[in-house]
Parts: C-alpha cells; structure tokens; sequence
C-alpha cells in the first residue's frame, strides 16, 4: 500500500507542477499584456496627437475656402432676391 502511495504522490507531483506552471504563466501573461496595452498607448499618444495637428492644419484652409464660397453665394443669392422685388 506504500508503494502506491508513492506512485500516486510521484503521479501527482509532475500534474502539480504542470497545474502551478500554467497559473503562473497565466498570471504572467495577464501582466505582459497589461504592460503591452499600456505601453502602447503611451507611445501612440503622441503620434496621433501629432497627426490630429498636421491633419488640422492640412484641413483649415480647404474648408475656410469652402465656407467663403458659400457665404459669397449666399450673399449673392439674397442680393439678387432683393434686386427682383
């Protein structure tokens, strides 16, 4: 009966060691990932902080030319409706 005991101790040793392993490594795994995600984003930041401002500049003036145009064909449009009264 000894001899089993012992079997089954060797036994479970090793699927105890692999159970701790893959707890471990879990955890583990868990950290690296939150480091990752975290990490990331600190280096992301101020790429797309950059981007947005370059973006920004690069749209400013297309769009003022646009709301120029409408407001002069407004203004024109409201001339000519006061010119045909």
């Amino acid at each position: 009966m000894a001899a089993a005991a012992g079997l089954s101790e060797a036994g479970a040793a090793p699927l105890e060691a692999e159970q701790l392993e893959e707890s471990v490594l879990g955890a583990v795994q868990q950290h690296v990932d939150l480091m990752f995600e975290y990490r990331l984003r600190e280096a992301i930041a101020p790429v797309l902080a950059r981007a947005a401002d370059q973006l920004i500049k690069d749209l400013r003036e297309p769009l003022a030319a646009d709301l120029r145009d409408v407001v002069q064909r407004a203004v024109a449009q409201e001339l000519a409706r006061r010119r045909h009264r």
